[in-house]
Protein backbone atom coordinates (compact mmCIF):
# COMPACT_ATOMS: atom_id res chain seq x y z
CA UNK A 1 0.00 0.00 0.00
CA UNK A 2 1.25 3.34 -0.60
CA UNK A 3 3.04 5.25 2.76
CA UNK A 4 0.33 7.17 4.66
CA UNK A 5 1.12 9.22 7.76
CA UNK A 6 1.14 6.97 10.59
CA UNK A 7 -2.25 8.12 12.84
CA UNK A 8 -3.91 7.21 15.78
CA UNK A 9 -7.04 5.00 15.00
CA UNK A 10 -9.46 3.46 17.12
CA UNK A 11 -10.83 -0.16 15.86
CA UNK A 12 -13.15 -2.36 16.98
CA UNK A 13 -14.33 -6.45 15.55
CA UNK A 14 -17.09 -8.81 16.89
CA UNK A 15 -17.27 -12.40 15.91
CA UNK A 16 -18.45 -12.87 12.60
CA UNK A 17 -21.86 -13.68 13.65
CA UNK A 18 -21.93 -10.89 16.48
CA UNK A 19 -22.23 -13.27 19.46
CA UNK A 20 -20.55 -12.08 22.60
CA UNK A 21 -17.72 -15.27 21.83
CA UNK A 22 -15.66 -12.51 20.88
CA UNK A 23 -15.09 -8.74 20.82
CA UNK A 24 -11.61 -6.64 20.65
CA UNK A 25 -10.61 -3.22 20.78
CA UNK A 26 -7.37 -2.13 19.75
CA UNK A 27 -5.44 1.65 19.54
CA UNK A 28 -2.62 2.50 16.67
CA UNK A 29 -0.66 4.89 17.98
CA UNK A 30 2.14 6.97 16.31
CA UNK A 31 5.40 6.25 18.79
CA UNK A 32 9.04 6.45 18.32
CA UNK A 33 8.73 7.10 14.41
CA UNK A 34 6.98 3.71 14.14
CA UNK A 35 3.16 2.74 15.40
CA UNK A 36 2.11 1.15 19.19
CA UNK A 37 -0.88 -0.62 18.64
CA UNK A 38 -2.63 -2.24 21.73
CA UNK A 39 -5.55 -4.80 22.09
CA UNK A 40 -7.72 -6.37 23.96
CA UNK A 41 -9.79 -9.87 23.20
CA UNK A 42 -12.38 -11.87 24.41
CA UNK A 43 -13.01 -15.00 23.04
CA UNK A 44 -13.18 -19.06 22.99
CA UNK A 45 -10.85 -21.23 21.20
CA UNK A 46 -11.71 -24.90 21.06
CA UNK A 47 -14.88 -24.11 23.79
CA UNK A 48 -12.08 -22.34 25.90
CA UNK A 49 -12.81 -18.60 26.95
CA UNK A 50 -10.02 -16.41 27.06
CA UNK A 51 -8.99 -13.10 27.57
CA UNK A 52 -5.91 -11.62 25.78
CA UNK A 53 -3.68 -8.30 25.81
CA UNK A 54 -1.52 -7.68 23.35
CA UNK A 55 0.74 -4.90 22.61
CA UNK A 56 2.58 -4.42 19.29
CA UNK A 57 5.71 -2.19 18.11
CA UNK A 58 6.16 -1.54 14.67
CA UNK A 59 8.69 0.60 12.83
CA UNK A 60 7.63 3.21 9.75
CA UNK A 61 8.04 -0.14 7.41
CA UNK A 62 5.38 -1.68 9.40
CA UNK A 63 7.61 -4.55 10.35
CA UNK A 64 6.92 -5.91 13.75
CA UNK A 65 10.35 -4.98 16.20
CA UNK A 66 8.93 -6.26 19.67
CA UNK A 67 5.20 -8.36 20.59
CA UNK A 68 3.76 -8.66 24.40
CA UNK A 69 0.74 -10.80 24.84
CA UNK A 70 -0.41 -11.91 28.37
CA UNK A 71 -3.81 -13.91 28.81
CA UNK A 72 -6.20 -13.42 31.54
CA UNK A 73 -5.52 -17.06 32.64
CA UNK A 74 -1.53 -16.19 33.49
CA UNK A 75 0.51 -17.21 29.46
CA UNK A 76 2.91 -13.91 28.77
CA UNK A 77 4.76 -13.92 25.62
CA UNK A 78 7.59 -11.45 25.00
CA UNK A 79 9.36 -11.27 21.42
CA UNK A 80 12.16 -8.79 19.99
CA UNK A 81 12.92 -8.58 16.27
CA UNK A 82 15.50 -6.61 14.67
CA UNK A 83 13.15 -6.16 11.70
CA UNK A 84 15.22 -7.99 9.64
CA UNK A 85 14.24 -11.59 10.33
CA UNK A 86 15.65 -12.55 13.43
CA UNK A 87 13.89 -12.51 16.98
CA UNK A 88 14.45 -13.18 20.56
CA UNK A 89 12.24 -14.38 23.79
CA UNK A 90 13.52 -13.49 27.18
CA UNK A 91 17.36 -12.49 25.57
CA UNK A 92 17.52 -16.02 23.76
CA UNK A 93 17.93 -16.19 19.95
CA UNK A 94 14.83 -17.97 18.61
CA UNK A 95 16.41 -19.50 15.29
CA UNK A 96 12.80 -21.41 14.79
CA UNK A 97 11.90 -18.10 13.73
CA UNK A 98 14.61 -16.97 11.49
CA UNK A 99 12.95 -15.29 8.29
CA UNK A 100 10.03 -13.96 9.70
CA UNK A 101 8.96 -10.71 9.32
CA UNK A 102 5.50 -10.48 10.85
CA UNK A 103 3.30 -11.93 13.13
CA UNK A 104 -0.06 -12.99 12.90
CA UNK A 105 -1.84 -13.51 16.29
CA UNK A 106 -4.71 -15.81 16.07
CA UNK A 107 -7.30 -13.80 17.91
CA UNK A 108 -6.87 -10.73 15.76
CA UNK A 109 -7.35 -9.75 12.17
CA UNK A 110 -5.50 -6.52 13.44
CA UNK A 111 -2.10 -8.60 12.33
CA UNK A 112 -3.32 -8.75 8.68
CA UNK A 113 -2.66 -5.63 8.34
CA UNK A 114 1.34 -6.19 8.94
CA UNK A 115 2.22 -7.19 5.71
CA UNK A 116 -0.63 -5.50 3.49
CA UNK A 117 0.49 -2.34 4.86
CA UNK A 118 4.25 -3.32 4.47
CA UNK A 119 4.32 -4.82 1.06
CA UNK A 120 3.90 -2.88 -2.51
CA UNK A 121 0.72 -3.97 -4.30
CA UNK A 122 -0.84 -4.37 -7.58
CA UNK A 123 -3.57 -6.13 -9.10
CA UNK A 124 -3.29 -9.86 -8.93
CA UNK A 125 0.07 -9.45 -7.50
CA UNK A 126 0.84 -12.28 -5.16
CA UNK A 127 3.37 -12.65 -2.02
CA UNK A 128 4.60 -15.27 -0.26
CA UNK A 129 5.58 -14.49 3.55
CA UNK A 130 6.92 -16.26 6.46
CA UNK A 131 5.77 -14.95 9.79
CA UNK A 132 5.15 -15.94 13.79
CA UNK A 133 1.78 -17.71 14.08
CA UNK A 134 0.78 -17.22 17.88
CA UNK A 135 -1.61 -19.56 18.89
CA UNK A 136 -4.44 -18.88 21.67
CA UNK A 137 -4.57 -19.76 24.50
CA UNK A 138 -1.65 -20.85 25.24
CA UNK A 139 0.58 -18.20 23.00
CA UNK A 140 2.86 -21.20 21.70
CA UNK A 141 4.99 -19.58 18.87
CA UNK A 142 5.48 -20.89 15.46
CA UNK A 143 7.10 -20.25 11.53
CA UNK A 144 4.08 -19.92 9.45
CA UNK A 145 3.87 -19.60 5.47
CA UNK A 146 1.29 -17.55 4.19
CA UNK A 147 0.37 -16.31 0.95
CA UNK A 148 -1.28 -12.88 0.20
CA UNK A 149 -2.72 -11.56 -3.08
CA UNK A 150 -4.29 -8.09 -4.00
CA UNK A 151 -7.56 -8.83 -5.37
CA UNK A 152 -8.34 -5.35 -5.65
CA UNK A 153 -5.24 -3.02 -4.38
CA UNK A 154 -6.70 -1.10 -1.70
CA UNK A 155 -9.90 -2.61 -0.84
CA UNK A 156 -9.46 -6.97 -0.94
CA UNK A 157 -6.87 -8.91 -0.11
CA UNK A 158 -6.82 -12.78 -0.38
CA UNK A 159 -5.44 -14.54 2.52
CA UNK A 160 -4.27 -18.25 2.39
CA UNK A 161 -2.39 -20.39 4.69
CA UNK A 162 -0.17 -22.45 2.93
CA UNK A 163 0.04 -25.31 5.28
CA UNK A 164 -3.88 -25.68 5.49
CA UNK A 165 -6.57 -25.07 2.59
CA UNK A 166 -7.91 -22.14 4.92
CA UNK A 167 -8.76 -19.13 2.27
CA UNK A 168 -10.14 -15.89 3.19
CA UNK A 169 -10.90 -12.70 1.13
CA UNK A 170 -10.33 -9.33 3.57
CA UNK A 171 -12.11 -6.52 2.37
CA UNK A 172 -10.13 -3.54 4.16
CA UNK A 173 -10.05 0.42 4.92
CA UNK A 174 -8.21 3.19 2.86
CA UNK A 175 -5.70 2.65 5.76
CA UNK A 176 -5.32 -1.42 5.11
CA UNK A 177 -7.24 -1.84 8.38
CA UNK A 178 -9.56 -5.29 8.01
CA UNK A 179 -12.88 -4.01 7.73
CA UNK A 180 -14.15 -7.90 7.59
CA UNK A 181 -12.51 -11.29 7.63
CA UNK A 182 -15.18 -13.62 6.05
CA UNK A 183 -16.36 -16.37 8.65
CA UNK A 184 -14.51 -15.21 11.64
CA UNK A 185 -14.36 -11.37 12.40
CA UNK A 186 -16.36 -8.73 11.42
CA UNK A 187 -15.70 -4.77 11.80
CA UNK A 188 -17.76 -2.02 14.32
CA UNK A 189 -17.82 1.09 12.83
Amino acid sequence: MPTRPLIFRSLRWSAWDGCEEGLEHVDVRPADGGLTISGVVIGREDGTRFGLHYRLKVDSSWRTRAVHLRTTSGHVLDLESNGQGSWIEDGKPKPELQGCIDVDIQATPLTNTLPIRRLEWEAGRAVDIRLCYIAIPDLTVSARDQRYTALNPGTLYRFESLESSFTADLSVDEEGFVRDYPGLFRRLD
